[in-house]
């Protein structure tokens, strides 16, 4: 484990410990499950239970602000906590792209292009205050906003970038979940073949897992006259929500997911 310091007196606060999970074959499975709920759930909130946009943003963004906050303040690793922190950010991701693009009328490859843009921005502030940007290594206060803050422009990016080619590509969800599995495979392929730099190759797999599940998720439960499966967003939503919790149970029971000692320049 990465420690600050050894806390000796019993009134010192207790050093923080690494607060994100191990990056292992559960993180990926667990995170495209997320990145559908978030594309379902928000839909679910929004259309299906009839609480417009607006609404379903001020209701999970309140959510997230106080579990966030209860992320922040933990001192070590937590996996109900982390991941649902994960889903909850993957919905106001979901939620600020389809606020820009419906409310506002914001074209698709615009916001594609602006979260882009954001999200290096973040890893440029992040690189230049800390000299990392290695999920190994979150273990003070700043390091774990500056990660948040790129997990939000990943999620906003991967919604934008997928509605761009299912819809304004016209490619289709089917078609679009098998493009962004390739370009995950390929990014898959530098790393473990090329020995691509490890860091990098993490962060662009965690972008291209939003529009892979998002595009999966949207496949499943949108109707089949529009491409889709027709599970619709609630059974759609509850499946991924169950296998989630499932995999949360057996980390926190196993703690398989929790991290090792390594050094700053790993992913």
């Amino acid at each position: 484990m990465n420690l600050l310091s050894r806390a000796d007196a019993p009134h010192q606060r207790l050093p923080m410990l690494d607060k994100v999970p191990e990056v292992t074959l559960f993180f990926w499975i667990i995170k495209i499950m997320a990145t559908t709920v978030g594309e379902t759930a928000a839909d679910f909130l929004n259309f299906d239970l009839h609480f417009g946009l607006n609404a379903t943003a001020l209701l999970i963004g309140t959510l997230l602000a106080a579990f966030l906050l209860m992320q922040l303040r933990a001192r070590r690793y937590v996996p109900w906590l982390y991941w649902l922190v994960v889903v909850l950010i993957s919905i106001v991701g979901t939620l600020i792209t389809d606020g820009l693009v419906d409310n506002f009328g914001v074209p698709l490859a615009t916001t594609t292009i602006a979260f882009g843009l954001a999200l290096l921005a973040t890893f440029a502030t992040w690189y230049a205050s800390e000299k990392t940007l290695s999920i190994h290594a979150i273990f003070t206060t700043p390091r774990e906003l500056f990660y948040w803050a790129a997990i939000l422009f990943t999620f906003a990016l991967g919604t934008a970038a997928g509605d761009l080619a299912a819809e304004g590509m016209q490619l289709g969800y089917a078609n679009s979940t098998l493009m962004f599995g390739a370009l995950i495979a390929l990014v898959t392929i530098a790393w473990h073949v090329f020995r691509a730099n490890a860091v990098l190759t993490f962060w662009l797999a965690y972008v291209l897992t939003r529009p892979l599940g998002a595009s999966f998720g949207d496949f499943l439960s949108q109707a089949t006259a529009d491409g889709g499966l027709g599970l619709g967003t609630v059974l759609t939503s509850a499946i991924f929500l169950a296998s989630i919790a499932g995999l949360v149970i057996y980390l926190s029971a196993s703690r398989r997911d929790v991290q090792r000692a390594v050094p700053d320049n790993a992913a």
